[in-house]
């Protein structure tokens, strides 16, 4: 006959008990089912602090935005966050930084918590952040986009929580980075560098390794240096709000590190006769997934050179069709999830969910929702693959999928809503639906559906409203013929509309 066997695998001290007081002896039989039960409630509790609702052909988005954040919290190690629990049992600053910004905007504010404070207890005597930690400590090997990392995790950290005290404990670990962080930039700014072939160097990042790419020999990457922006921004940022004397020097710092950095890349691009934003300073290299980090979380968009920065997605995506419509190819890294989020925030949606169709084909398997850290065109053929779920890929997907749904928009210190919502999903039975995503001003609630022949857009209450305003995309490419926020025309430019208080309506009339 049919049997169920329970088999308990204990990973703590404390002896099984179905509640306090009772022995496992009175209660077998029960014991398996209310563990079940509790580690259930516990994993709902996780999926329900942010609801997202797709339609139908949505479903495999969300899915996956939930398997995601569930391999993320499973791979955690204590407090450490890792990309894997096999190949990756160690938990680096670089995957730590962008995985707890995807567990943030979904509302899981402890864990992060808990990673900041344990990791900044490994920073180094002389102020540098190490690269990763595992059981054996900080590892010393330079990397030096981890400054940068760190100082942009604490902050983003603060934007989502409101957290002062945390901030105020980690302001001597910030203030401690950002001086390490900055005698690794002063040692490019002198005379050596100043001129020659060395001048392309000044005022950047030494080389490093950080990019793996890069593993072989280090190079002067501009990976670092789009952290390291972010780092001395955060820097800035935080010791104004702590109101510390430091906050003008940072400032200054921030802007004469932005001003170098500029000028050699431009520098490089000539040097190496492209149109593109090279991968480093010295090779001249493509490699677009790295340059998604100018876009987020620098969020340098509206300075970059605009030219060659569209350049360097355009070039992206002609490689990207090319492998979606040939066999020619071999392999490639889901980290390349990055490029979708810059799609959307450069306004391009259309490319953005190309990419992403392509992404969903490579689940494997299928029903795990996820991604191995490398995806080869013919799935059985023996290859170094990662850890399955690779939750570094894991959250480079959840923070592109979110972004579709809202994103920050540093410029002009706005909340964009929208940008990556198709008309299918707005036209399909339901629409769409957001309830609680985690901003940095607050719960994001809305819903976008149709109503006739016109889209209508509901803003809940409980987000503070930016400086900038809320920004609401028009999910339909058609021409729009007037634009309703609560029952009254607004202006409307380049398919969006400005809202400056809550609860709003919005109604796009095409």
């Amino acid at each position: 006959s049919d049997s169920t066997i329970d088999v308990a695998i204990p990973l703590h001290d404390a002896e099984p008990r179905c509640h306090t007081g009772t022995s496992l002896e009175s209660c077998r039989g029960r014991w398996s089912g209310i563990q079940q039960d509790a580690a259930g409630a516990y994993w709902m509790r996780k999926f329900h602090s942010v609801d997202i609702g797709l339609p139908h052909s949505g479903n495999p988005m969300v899915e996956s935005i939930y398997a995601n954040l569930t391999y993320i919290l499973v791979n955690r190690d204590g407090p450490g966050i890792q990309p894997g629990s096999r190949s990756y049992e160690r938990s680096w600053i670089r995957d730590g930084s962008l995985t707890s910004t995807a567990l943030l905007r979904m509302g899981q504010f402890d864990e992060v918590r808990d990673y900041i404070d344990w990791y900044a207890k490994y920073q180094f005597d002389n102020g540098k952040i190490p690269c990763c930690v595992d059981s054996r400590g900080a590892d010393p090997v330079p990397e030096n986009d981890s400054q940068g990392e760190f100082i942009y995790l604490v902050a983003e950290y603060y934007r989502h929580t409101r957290d002062r005290a945390l901030l105020e404990n980690m302001w001597p670990h910030v203030s401690r980075t950002f001086a390490f962080l900055d005698s690794l930039r002063q040692s490019r700014r002198t005379p050596e560098y100043q001129s020659g072939d060395k001048r392309v160097f000044f005022g950047l990042m030494p080389q490093s390794i950080s990019h793996e790419g890069y593993s072989a020999k280090p190079m002067h990457s501009y990976w670092d240096d789009f952290f390291a922006l972010r780092g001395y921004k955060d820097a800035a940022e935080i010791a104004t709000i702590l109101g510390k004397p430091e906050a003008e020097k940072y400032a200054k710092a921030r802007d004469e590190f932005r001003n170098d950095f500029y000028a050699s890349i431009k520098l490089s691009m000539a040097q190496h006769k492209i149109d593109y934003i090279p991968g480093a300073a010295e090779l001249g290299d493509f490699d677009a997934t790295s340059t998604t980090i100018a876009i987020n979380p620098a969020d340098e968009l509206a300075l970059l050179p605009q030219p060659s920065l569209n350049r360097t997605f355009q070039k992206y995506y002609e490689n990207f069709v090319n492998r979606r419509d040939s066999a020619n190819w071999d392999a490639y890294t889901p980290y390349e999830w990055r490029t979708v989020g810059a799609f959307v925030r450069m306004g391009d949606k259309k490319k953005a969910h190309e990419i992403a169709d392509f992404f969903f084909r490579d689940q494997r398997p299928k029903a795990w929702h996820q991604w191995a850290e490398v995806v080869y065109r013919d799935s059985l053929s023996p290859h170094f693959i990662g850890d399955m779920p690779h939750t570094w890929v894991g959250s480079d997907f959840i923070r592109s999928a979110l972004d579709m749904l809202a994103f920050e928009r540093e410029a002009d210190s706005s909340l964009v809503v929208g940008a990556g919502i198709t008309e299918n999903w707005v036209r399909e039975e339901n629409g769409v639906r957001l309830r609680d995503l985690s901003t940095h001003y607050g719960r994001l609630t809305y819903t976008m559906r149709s109503a006739g022949k016109d889209i209508e857009i509901r803003i809940g209450p409980g987000t503070r409203i930016p400086p900038g305003g809320i920004v609401v995309r028009s999910p339909s490419d058609s021409a729009i013929r007037q634009v309703l926020v609560n029952g009254k025309a607004a202006t409307l430019g380049k398919g969006e509309v400005v809202v400056r208080s809550l609860p709003a309506v919005i109604t796009f009339r095409y």
